[in-house]
């Protein structure tokens, strides 16, 4: 009896030992919250990330992908920060520039930019402005000079297609109508097959990761009038950058320290995050299987197959990146939120 007693307790002792040594996520599903539509950039790059992250995680979890649009990506942001418990079972893809939102002090934001637990980024984009090729406006020039200005879609403030319009107007003079309240990337690009709207701003990397931008380019459809970065993408060699047009233009500081705060958006990508208060332990679990993701051949192989740049962003540098961004003198907020009000 005695004998059976002791086989039982090592029994229960060995399955006990084992089960603590089984990995946290080993069984367990995770939801990654895309805050645009089914069919656009962030999509495209959330359902290639959910194909592969997951072998990278010990316990090898399942990954769910679920839109939730509507925004600019903000009602996700404010999903992820508030309603989700901080286990590392729901995260989401949001916009990088939401930041700009809560600088201009909106009673829609529920978040603090500064608090989401940033996990990695796929890439870094600069941004560009595409205009119908039948429109009147062949440059950047006959924007600026134009007596009615051209209609741009977007989905709300915040978003790529709001502010780099009205950062234009602010350092270089341009005008445009802004016309927003799109669902995502798929409606806007149908409103200018239509003729709604003549021009929409966008990420370069959504630019040549879209198969509609494909047609489009090889179609000559639409031209593209300027580019953000440092320095013209090869790509795109005779368009202008923004900084050589302020150049010519003579933009004040005070606008050049605006363009500064806006377009670090773009350093930020397309940032992967949890809710605030998620442990060490996932935090690191989840950021090292995001960084491995990155460099993982198969992964750069499937990503070149479906024709998505990656250029990797780790998440202490977007934690380090969104401290800072978020923290601003009076001058700079208050240009922040004249332009968000225009």
């Amino acid at each position: 009896m005695q004998t059976i007693l002791l086989t039982v307790f090592f029994t229960l002792l060995l399955r006990s030992d084992l089960q603590a040594q089984a990995p946290y996520y080993q069984g367990k599903t995770i939801r990654v919250v895309v805050g645009t539509s089914a069919g656009g950039t962030y999509d495209a790059y959330a359902r290639l990330i959910g194909h592969h992250w997951g072998k990278h995680i010990p316990g090898k979890p399942e990954f769910v992908v679920q839109n939730m649009p509507g925004a600019g990506s903000l009602i996700a942001a404010n999903h992820i920060y508030n309603a989700v418990k901080p286990d590392g079972l729901t995260l989401a893809s949001i916009n990088p520039a939401l930041y700009f939102n809560q600088l201009a002090g909106g009673k829609e934001v529920q978040f603090d930019w500064a608090k989401f637990t940033y996990l990695g980024s796929p890439d870094r984009s600069d941004h560009l402005l595409h205009m119908r090729a039948d429109s009147p406006f062949k440059t950047i020039h006959d924007v600026r000079r134009a007596s009615e200005p051209p209609k741009c879609s977007a989905t709300a403030t915040g978003t790529t297609g709001h502010y780099f319009p009205r950062l234009l107007e602010e350092t270089i003079g341009t005008k445009f109508a802004i016309v927003s309240g799109y669902q995502g990337a798929p409606e806007m690009d149908l409103a200018l097959e239509r003729n709604e709207v003549h021009c929409r701003a966008l990420t370069l990397a959504a630019w040549f990761t879209g198969e509609i931008y494909r047609k489009w380019r090889d179609s000559k459809f639409t031209r593209v009038l300027v580019q953000t970065g440092s320095k013209r993408d090869p790509r795109l060699p005779e368009v202008p950058l923004l900084a050589e047009l302020m150049n010519e233009y003579k933009t004040p500081d005070s606008a050049r320290r605006l363009a500064s705060v806006i377009l670090a958006s773009g350093e930020l990508g397309r940032p992967y995050v949890g809710p605030p208060g998620l442990s060490v332990e996932v935090t690191k679990i989840l950021r090292d299987s995001f960084a491995k993701m990155m460099n993982d051949g198969e992964f750069l192989a499937d990503a070149k197959k479906r024709n998505i740049d990656i250029e990797p962003t780790p998440g202490e540098e977007l934690e380090r990146s969104s401290k800072e961004v978020i923290q601003q003198p009076p001058e700079v907020i208050d240009r922040v939120t004249k332009l968000l009000a225009k």
